[in-house]
């Protein structure tokens, strides 16, 4: 039997795995997908020897629990949650080693949503165009976790420990958005493009991996016709009829007919991504 794998004890509300996703697929209409959080997903790879792209599992809120069949090195970090090996508390955000057949136990988030647990070699499920990323919107990659599920293991690797680089912060108390008005501002309102840059939205309980979607004032438009559909990158806010923005996360449409409002930096998606519901958002216009 071989030991480079790890069995699904508990899989949580929603975990999956993911790299940094599935880049120049967009004309055939395939999301990039990834992590939702990459810089967590560098830096706990980083810390585990592996390259930056190794697949790892992303949890959603109430984390997950594995039983590796062989001795694995093992680190958590995105969302700061406790973490224990054996029924012992261990350390989250940086390596630990975990025994053949120790349970190790990802626990809910403390601060955010989404926590992310790495493995000296990576997942090693099969590549699906260049990536090993569940994408929920189009079904490429493999299935969400599911109890019970045994997922392969790559190769060892030399485990580096520390990162010269600050821990994963929690979200923010009020979520700034940073975004570029365009392509289709001019279908809104004079009044709505204040509100866009003045007024406050509050993060949706129905939000996803898809979008980021918002409760609040909605956006009145200028412009009452259909667009034909059209590209649509990571990041756009597109407003759908009851006005509300959605901010679209990595398993977003290629394309939409909403109009797109503004684009928000890639920079901030991150932080999207580890807003939970209720959160404070702004968006701040820059040109």
């Amino acid at each position: 039997m071989n030991d480079r794998a790890f069995a699904v004890v508990r899989a949580g509300a929603l975990t999956t795995v993911q790299d940094l996703g599935r880049a120049g697929h967009a004309h055939l209409g395939v999301p990039r997908s990834g992590a939702l959080d990459p810089g967590a997903v560098r830096l706990l790879n980083r810390l585990l020897g592996n390259a930056e792209g190794a697949a790892v599992l992303e949890t959603t809120v109430t984390g997950c629990a594995v039983r590796p069949r062989g001795a694995v090195w093992a680190a958590v970090g995105g969302a700061p949650c406790p973490v224990r090996v054996a029924g012992r508390p261990v350390a989250w955000g940086v390596p630990v080693r975990v025994g053949a057949g120790q349970l190790l136990e990802v626990g809910a988030a403390v601060r955010g949503l989404r926590s992310y647990v790495g493995f000296g070699g990576g997942i090693a499920v099969d590549p699906v165009l260049g990536s090993r990323s569940t994408d929920l919107l189009s079904g490429l990659g493999p299935a969400p976790l599911a109890d019970g599920a045994v997922l392969p293991l790559g190769a060892e690797t030399a485990v580096r420990g520390s990162a010269d680089v600050p821990p994963w912060p929690g979200p923010p108390d009020e979520l700034v958005l940073r975004v570029r008005l365009g392509p289709r501002e001019d279908w809104f309102t004079p009044a709505a493009l204040r509100a866009l840059a003045t007024r406050a939205w509050r993060v949706s309980a129905a939000s996803n991996r898809i979008g980021l979607r918002t409760e609040g004032p909605a956006l009145g438009r200028a412009v009452h016709g259909e667009l034909p559909s059209e590209g649509m990158p990571s990041g756009a806010v597109q407003v759908p009829p009851d006005g509300r923005p959605v901010v679209f996360l990595a398993d977003h449409p290629t394309t939409g007919g909403y109009p797109v409002i503004a684009v928000v930096r890639e920079a901030d998606l991150a932080l999207a991504a580890q807003a939970p519901p209720g959160l404070a958002v702004r968006f701040a216009p820059y040109r």
